[in-house]
């Protein structure tokens, strides 16, 4: 393993289980609008890590909970990573565009689903 990420507040910033969800008080739906979140999604956060401790994460496999949206994966392209194994699907189908168009392997860890 080269690193770990969660979906949290950056660190030292209240997390929004504890001051409340902008985006849940606009009903803006899941997959949209992640620039009112306080928060990183776990493949940036996991990106973040690596880079602080030097770890390259080039040529590595990402497994992660749900499929990336456009803005994790846009990251995981520049990243480097080769291959996402994820355990369920997400409402962004240009981040699927993406990562097809940029030959990144993707696939369902057994028992998810797409």
């Amino acid at each position: 393993m080269l690193a770990t990420g969660y979906n949290g507040a950056p660190s030292g910033l209240e997390h929004c289980h504890d001051i409340g969800c902008l985006r849940e008080k606009l009903k803006i739906p899941s997959g949209q609008r992640h620039e009112l979140c306080r928060g990183l999604h776990a493949e940036q956060n996991a990106i973040i890590q690596a880079s602080l401790y030097g770890i390259s994460v080039k040529d590595s496999v990402m497994y992660i909970t749900n499929q990336p949206c456009i803005i994790c994966a846009k990251m995981l392209i520049n990243a480097g990573i080769r291959e996402i194994v994820i355990g369920d699907g997400y409402p962004d189908t240009m981040a699927m565009d993406f990562l097809k168009e940029a030959g990144i392997k993707l696939r369902l860890f057994p028992g998810g689903k797409p």
